[in-house]
């Protein structure tokens, strides 16, 4: 039951994501749903994927646990080694300055970097296909923004170094309160101590 509801959560969730690649049938969406229709059901689809997603692979851990192989202990310690730059990857994408401008899309790189952190660290089947699937799709996205045309789309304030150090600085505090709050409760896994 488990495995199912983290397929089809994987399935909703990134779905939806590869719907934004589509352009023709976004834009199609957008004529039908109107802007904030659209926004509405992509943004209760992208959730419903990460219920199922979070529920289906709460249950594989409880239950179904398949491990397929297992993972050296100083991978762990490489994992938390590249979250932190993950993280502020991920922070980059929103508060713009060079990291935006050299890296582009640093989200997708912050989301690459942190799924094959996750694949380093966990050899059991559900972690593989949870986190080999989320680094597909971002290789795909990545490649897909390549031939990607929107010139409708307006520019994208940038700021300077000081955006970036803003950018590492709560990248930094995201880190610390990922793993010794929100990974230990949430996840239930602790990363630190281990």
């Amino acid at each position: 039951m488990g495995f199912l509801l983290l397929i089809l959560g994987l399935a909703l969730f990134l779905g939806v994501h590869v719907l934004t690649t589509r352009r023709q049938t976004r834009a199609a969406l957008f004529v039908r749903l109107g802007e904030g229709g659209y926004k509405a059901l992509y943004s209760l689809a992208a959730l419903a994927g990460i219920v199922l997603i979070a529920k289906g692979f709460s249950i594989y851990r409880a239950t179904e646990w398949i491990d397929v192989w297992y993972p050296p202990k100083a991978f762990r310690h490489i994992t938390l080694a590249l979250m932190l730059p993950a993280i502020i990857l991920v922070v980059a994408a929103y508060i713009r300055g060079h990291i935006y401008t050299k890296l582009k899309h640093p989200m997708l790189a912050g989301v690459k970097l942190w799924a094959v952190a996750h694949l380093l660290a966990n050899g059991d089947l559900g972690s593989i296909i949870l986190f080999g699937s989320v680094l597909a799709w971002a290789v795909y996205d990545r490649i897909s923004l390549k031939h990607r045309e929107d010139t409708d789309s307006p520019p994208v304030p940038v700021g300077g170094f000081g955006n970036d150090a803003i950018a590492v600085g709560v990248g930094f505090v995201a880190y610390l309160a990922l793993a010794f709050v929100f990974h230990p409760l949430v996840i239930g896994v602790p990363v630190v101590g281990v």
